[in-house]
């Protein structure tokens, strides 16, 4: 079904290939606090080609092969009694969440959120996207991570920790991992951890400190949450960062503050990332620097065992829809 002309600023793309974040099962659940209304259409990450473009668009966008970033910035309320927002971080709606998304034969998005593939692989391609984004915007933007560093990634397989994997390796970064499954430690390490740890419930920050001759690491990037987060806060060396996307596990986790001020450690919190990010990423996948790790692929048809397989948390990396 095609979905009419696009809004001004807008274009209709039409779908090669869809992949699934945590996001998707969320939608489906109800997001708490947020009114959705239902049949919905999720989809955070796809590539295809632009069909139609609204008002005020490049109509040279027409035919190119595109990824979209899901992260559409809402502007700021302007009150006189506000302080300065220096530091005010953006707001975003959702592709996928907000709008209906790529989980479809045609999906829509603003032109500004696109970037071009060229003839990219589409089902590398549509993993790439928010993951990559997600993990670049935080390790290098926010966490500043330098090349050479070592970086922690508990609970490996996901895309957000795929792709931090990704990151660390493509800046000659030491890279430890953690899973509750010695297969994907196994697989991790094939794609250049260089060590894995298999978490069976232990404190295995002894193991981190262990393996950096009791130095620590100098990044966390944890997104599991309440589970992994007192280990981590643990494994950081003096002025190390924790950086976290989310929290699978729970957010109400224990931590320990005199490590924190102790050690002059930095707890960042990030969200997805901007544009400019996302051309950053983008580039660095077209040179073939930064690339996804595929799990499956699935026809539409089969969608609900795709569902069922990111659900049970049994991928390593990205579940993907071929719509061709």
């Amino acid at each position: 079904m095609d979905l009419g002309d696009p809004k001004p600023g807008w274009v209709v793309v039409k779908t090669l290939c869809s992949a699934f974040n945590h996001m998707d099962l969320w939608v489906g659940r109800g997001v708490p606090g947020l009114e959705l209304d239902y049949p919905r259409v999720s989809g955070c990450d796809g590539c295809g080609e632009v069909v139609r473009v609204g008002d005020g668009v490049d109509d040279s966008w027409v035919g190119r092969r595109v990824i979209y970033n899901a992260a559409i910035t809402v502007p700021d309320r302007v009150s006189p009694d506000d302080p300065p927002g220096s530091h005010l971080s953006p707001n975003y709606e959702l592709i996928g969440e907000h709008h209906n998304g790529a989980h479809a034969e045609f999906f829509s998005c603003p032109a500004a959120n696109l970037a071009d593939v060229g003839d990219a692989d589409p089902i590398e391609a549509s993993a790439f996207g928010l993951c990559a984004l997600t993990a670049y915007s935080m390790m290098i933007t926010k966490g500043d991570l330098r090349p050479g560093q070592s970086v922690l990634i508990p609970g490996i397989g996901g895309g957000v920790a795929t792709s931090a994997l990704s990151i660390a390796k493509h800046l000659g970064c030491p890279v430890c991992v953690t899973s509750r499954h010695q297969w994907k430690l196994n697989e991790a390490k094939k794609l250049g951890a260089d060590h894995g740890i298999l978490d069976e419930g232990q404190d295995w920050s002894r193991d981190v400190r262990a393996w950096t001759n009791k130095r620590g690491v100098d990044m966390c990037v944890d997104s599991v949450g309440k589970a992994t987060h007192l280990h981590c806060i643990k494994s950081l060396a003096r002025g190390g960062a924790y950086v976290t996307p989310g929290c699978t596990t729970g957010p109400d986790a224990t931590t320990d503050l005199a490590r924190v001020f102790w050690n002059q450690l930095r707890i960042l919190g990030s969200t997805m990332g901007s544009n400019d990010e996302f051309k950053e990423c983008a580039a660095l996948f077209n040179a073939g620097k930064l690339a996804p790790v595929v799990d499956r692929v699935f026809k539409p048809e089969d969608c609900v065992s795709a569902y069922e397989r990111l659900e049970a948390g049994d991928q390593m990396g990205k579940v993907v829809i071929d719509w061709r």
